[in-house]
């Protein structure tokens, strides 16, 4: 008879992900409380994720969005999340499935939670240096349209 263990991972997995939708339910009802602001790391391949063919166009593998000045149409449910967001003084909506969120950030308060992929645990090479690759709404080329590049931020620096 085989012994089946207690899958940890995926339990915290499902309760992270629960935790970023009760935030976000909250946003939706109520706004962005002071100074509260996101970085919301997400893959654009996996399967749910819409958006513009000209954000995926420049986002083919990984995109962050900043949830924070101006945004719209916030809306939760089981899966994930939909949001307008402006790139570009253009309003694009997007729906983004909690399964492929890989960090939720709100430095306003130094919390970050960082999910784990079976690639990126498989590549890991020990180092345990959180990392995520900005760029969103507020990464934006001078005449206001969103440019390729980024910055990298290191998360510990958010944890206490």
């Amino acid at each position: 008879m085989a012994r089946s263990g207690i899958d940890y991972g995926g339990m915290m997995h499902r309760a992270m992900q629960g935790l970023i939708a009760d935030v976000l339910e909250g946003v939706a009802r109520a706004g962005l409380p002071g100074e509260h602001h996101f970085f919301i790391t997400f893959d654009t391949r996996e399967d749910g994720v819409e958006m513009a063919d000209w954000l995926r166009e420049r986002y083919p593998e990984e995109m962050t969005i900043v949830i924070q000045h101006w945004f719209e149409n916030l809306t939760v449910d089981d899966e994930g999340f939909t949001i307008t967001l402006n790139f570009g003084n253009s309003p694009e909506p997007m729906r983004i499935p909690f399964d492929a969120l890989r960090t939720f950030v709100d430095p306003s308060v130094e919390f970050g939670l960082r999910f784990e992929t079976q690639d990126a645990e498989d590549e890991d090479d020990g180092d345990d240096e959180d990392l995520a690759q900005l760029g969103g709404e507020d990464d934006q080329d001078p005449d206001g349209s969103p440019n390729g590049g980024g910055e990298v931020v290191q998360l510990d620096r958010w944890r206490k």
